[in-house]
């Protein structure tokens, strides 16, 4: 596939989504090599800097979930190493990885997103839990959804449909992470819009409807198959669709995002999106969405990997 020599898929990691990374890797090393390009999977430890000098990959692309994944930092050594990478530079992926951020920009632009309360560990202790939380439930009301501000595959994150079981959530929340994100939540569907750019600008591919056989999508929802049902493209009126795709090709441009993100959104009642947070290293394995997005969109995944891999290879 064009001048691609050999190619870095990254994957693994020390964060709690290691296991997902992993799979992510093994798929989308799987693919790559089906459309004819010679891949090397590797992990993030100490061999990888001397590996990647000894033997220069033409470009990375990074499965890598939470943590340095997701936050800028493997990618600000590739970018010591001068080795071209698909995805999201550094500073981009601080923001982005960072969700009350991330929310503030693209509310900045326009963008619709669930009032929400940002509250560090520090702040919930040394205020008095009671009184704070009170007072959240007072202004957002019920029900809420609480998730950490930073990381993914809702680990740590939980609805709240009383106020009763707030404080639980809290305490499941930050056991994954020092600042909690408590949201209104919004009722409606539940879909996710990947967006991906070739070369010639970002584009939204179909949105995915996420339907979890037990109303809420959560770690076990997303990796294990049939727990929840998946509607590619998503059961949305055209113009609904329309929407969904406009705010995920938006809040990937206001975030400076590259190569490719996946927005998470709901859309209420009236049809209008609510973005809740973005991807820059979106889930590849067999139940992850933007295969799904990409299936649907009539794509091949090998072929489209191999493309950012070349655009990465040529910036």
């Amino acid at each position: 596939m064009g001048e691609l020599g050999h190619v870095l898929v990254l994957a693994g990691g020390l964060s709690y989504e290691r296991e997902v990374s992993l799979r992510s890797g093994r798929r989308v090393s799987e693919v790559l090599r089906a459309a004819g390009i010679d891949v090397e999977t590797r992990d993030t430890d100490a061999s990888l800097v001397p590996a990647v000098l000894a033997d220069r990959p033409d470009a990375v692309f990074v499965t890598l979930h939470g943590g340095a994944g997701e936050d800028g930092a493997i990618r600000s050594v590739l970018e010591l190493l001068n080795i071209p990478y698909v995805g999201a530079d550094p500073d981009a992926c601080r923001v982005a990885f960072d969700k009350p951020t991330a929310k503030a920009v693209v509310r900045s632009v326009g963008l619709s997103t669930p009032e929400s309360v940002t509250l560090p560990k520090e702040t919930f202790h040394d205020l008095g839990a009671a009184v704070v939380l009170g007072r959240i439930v007072e202004r957002l009301g019920l029900p809420l959804f609480v998730k950490p501000a930073r990381g993914g595959s809702a680990l740590g994150a939980s609805i709240v449909r009383t106020a009763e079981e707030l404080p639980a959530a809290m305490v499941g929340c930050f056991a994954y992470g020092d600042t909690a994100l408590i949201e209104r939540c919004i009722e409606g569907v539940e879909v996710a819009v990947s967006v991906v750019d070739l070369g010639d600008g970002p584009v939204a591919l179909p949105a995915v409807e996420i339907v979890p056989d037990e109303g809420v999508y959560d770690y076990a929802a997303r990796y294990t198959a049939g727990h929840t049902e998946f509607f590619a493209p998503a059961r949305l009126s055209e113009a609904v669709a329309a929407a969904c795709a406009k705010t995920a090709v938006t809040a990937h441009t206001a975030l400076g995002l590259r190569d490719i993100s996946r927005t998470d959104l709901i859309v209420d009642a009236d049809g209008t999106p609510y973005f809740l947070e973005v991807n820059v290293a979106p889930g590849m394995t067999e139940t992850s969405l933007l295969p799904m997005a990409v299936e649907a969109a009539g794509r091949d995944l090998g072929a489209l990997c191999g493309r950012l891999l070349e655009v990465a290879a040529t910036r």
